[in-house]
This record gives C-alpha cells, sequence and structure tokens, in this order.
C-alpha cells in the first residue's frame, strides 16, 4: 500500500484585526509563528512544513526554521476571507494526500500532541478533524443552561457533561474529499468522516489578543524559571 502523503500548513497572514501583525511578534525571544513549525517539524510525521501567507515576508522566517514557504494569492489575505479558500488553494498548489493545518495561535503545543493528532486521524480512517478542548463546567447557550438544571440541588462539577470547545491548534484534511465537497458546494471543513481531537489545557491557550499574548509570555518565561517547581503546603501551625 502506498504511504500517504502528508503535509503540515502554517497559517500566516500578515493582517490581524485583534493583534497587529500577531505572526510577527516576538514571544519569549522568537516569532509566534516559529513555534507552529517548530512544533510540525518536531513531531516527525509530515513529508513537508509549509508556512502559508499571502506576505513574502514570511519567507525569510520558513528558511530560518527549516521550513518551505508558499505564497498564496494576495486576495486571499484579507481579514474577511474564509479559510476553506485558502486551505482549497494551498491544496491545489501542494498537492498531498492529508493536509493539517498547524496553527501558530496554539504556541504551547508540542510536537508530541501534534504527531498523537495525526496518528488519531490516520488511525480513524477520518476525513476531517478540529482539535477541541473538554471542559467539565457549568455551560449557557443563548442564557439557558446547557449541560445543568436550574431545578433542584447544584450540580457538581465533577458530575456534568463535559463540554467540547474548538481549540483549532490542528485541523486536518483528506485531500480528495476536501476538494470534492468545496467543489461541490464552496465549504468543505467539515466533510466526509469527521473527527475530534481533545488536547492538552496549554495547546488550548490561544493568542488572539495582547491580553493572551501577554499570558503565554508569562507562561514561558516561568517555566524556564520554575523548571523544579513542586506544590507545597502550609504547614497547619
Amino acid at each position: 500500500m502506498k504511504k500517504e502523503t502528508i503535509i503540515a500548513m502554517i497559517p500566516a497572514r500578515m493582517g490581524s484585526t485583534r493583534l497587529a501583525r500577531k505572526n510577527l511578534a516576538i514571544l519569549n525571544g522568537k516569532p509566534l509563528v516559529s513555534y507552529a513549525i517548530q512544533a510540525a517539524r518536531e513531531s516527525g510525521v509530515f513529508n513537508r512544513v509549509i508556512v502559508n501567507s499571502e506576505d513574502a515576508a514570511f519567507a525569510g522566517i520558513a528558511a530560518r526554521y527549516r521550513a518551505e514557504f508558499y505564497q498564496r494569492p494576495v486576495q486571499l489575505g484579507g481579514s474577511s476571507v474564509k479559510s476553506d479558500d485558502v486551505v482549497y488553494d494551498f491544496m491545489i498548489k501542494n498537492p498531498g494526500d492529508i493536509t493539517a493545518w498547524v496553527n501558530p495561535t496554539s504556541p504551547l503545543q508540542t510536537g508530541e500532541e501534534v504527531k498523537n493528532v495525526i496518528t488519531f486521524f490516520c488511525e480513524q480512517q477520518l476525513d476531517s478533524l478540529i482539535t477541541v478542548r473538554e471542559e467539565q463546567v457549568h455551560c449557557l447557550y443563548g442564557g439557558r443552561p446547557l449541560n445543568f438544571s436550574e431545578e433542584g440541588l447544584f450540580a457538581q462539577t465533577q458530575d456534568l457533561v463535559p463540554v467540547q470547545r474548538f481549540v483549532y491548534s490542528v485541523m486536518m484534511w483528506r485531500n480528495n474529499t476536501f476538494c470534492e465537497a468545496y467543489k461541490k458546494q464552496g465549504h468543505a471543513f467539515f466533510c466526509g468522516k469527521t473527527g475530534y481531537y481533545r488536547v492538552s489545557r496549554e495547546s488550548a491557550l490561544l493568542v488572539k489578543t495582547e491580553e493572551d499574548f501577554r499570558l503565554i509570555h508569562c507562561i514561558l518565561t516561568g517555566k524556564e524559571q520554575n523548571k523544579d517547581f513542586r506544590v507545597e503546603y502550609d504547614p497547619l501551625d
């Protein structure tokens, strides 16, 4: 059986509405986009790792971190562009069997976890996948209880049905299934057999705003300064 070609696509738009030039922002000494490149490379599961941007400025960063660079059409670089269009363009220009969107917005995601996501996708014979974070907490939807009741005793969190929120740290598709759906209906994120992979708390921390960026910067620097940290307890005089 022919071994499948799996390509990592690292999206790196120059524009960003909530945090200007987000992918170029220096996080603990390195540009944000570099963390996704390194995680993809360290996973060891990809035939190619390619930075995908409308701006040639990212070509140098891609080369610096030993990734390829694909410059997509400038019209696919705006904030209103749909992700389906970006993925389809990339697949057509960079043929393969499976394409994985490894997102720079999750800089704490490890190469090991990326590997686990791809392994799950292949073992489950999926056509599309999005990473999620499972949260066991009281949730509302439209102002109404989603996973608990307002009647009776207040439910303990450990007894709640967990909700799953999208993380997007990795999204991936089988190219043939995605392209067929896209050409038929103009969208294809949830094509064929869709699955969801639960990621770690760290991977679920996303960089969308400057506040997010500051928080993750503190986590990274704190990790380096507290490598031998352990939980201690009050002596209870």
